[in-house]
């Protein structure tokens, strides 16, 4: 990985970052795990500095971020093995989905909402943040289409949250 900038990175400059990552396995690879049923999505910390923030996380179909936000950070995306399912909540409509297959990536910024799954069986990805997380937002939407936000510490793992009243 080629020296970064001592600044923040736009989404643009994340995407190259992951998609830059993903190329050379050395650097990820031995954290690569999948837990036992039940255990929950494994991810590792890559690389953290006062700018950027990147993950290596593993996913079986059933884990699932539920919706939401990376507060003022932008990210990118890139799936390393097997494919991930994003969806992008809709107001008055079915929510968008997109299946991110391996060798795909994508990039968004601080307004991004969003939810992933595992879309196959052991896939894994990169994920890059800049600023580094700190917040996150965590959304419910109720039966009456409702969304409410709650803010969570980036150290707590992302999932589906009840609906707050």
């Amino acid at each position: 990985m080629k020296p970064l900038p001592e600044r923040v990175l736009d989404k643009r400059e994340l995407r190259d970052l992951v998609d830059e990552l993903a190329a050379d396995p050395s650097r990820w690879e031995e954290h690569v795990a999948f837990p036992e049923e039940g255990g929950g999505r494994h991810y590792a910390s890559l690389y953290r500095d006062a700018y950027v923030d990147i993950w290596l996380l593993c996913w079986r179909p059933e884990d699932d971020t539920g919706w939401h936000d990376h507060d003022i950070s932008s990210g990118a995306v890139r799936v390393v093995r097997g494919a991930l399912r994003e969806c992008n909540p809709r107001i008055g409509g079915r929510h968008l989905e997109t299946v991110v297959t391996e060798g795909q990536s994508f990039c968004f910024g601080p307004d991004h909402i969003h939810r992933l799954t595992g879309a196959v069986d052991r896939s894994v990805s990169i994920h890059a943040y800049s600023p580094p997380l700190w917040r996150l937002g965590q959304y419910s939407i109720d039966e009456d289409g409702v969304m409410r936000r709650v803010s969570v510490s980036y150290a707590d793992e992302l999932r589906p949250i009840e609906n707050v009243a």
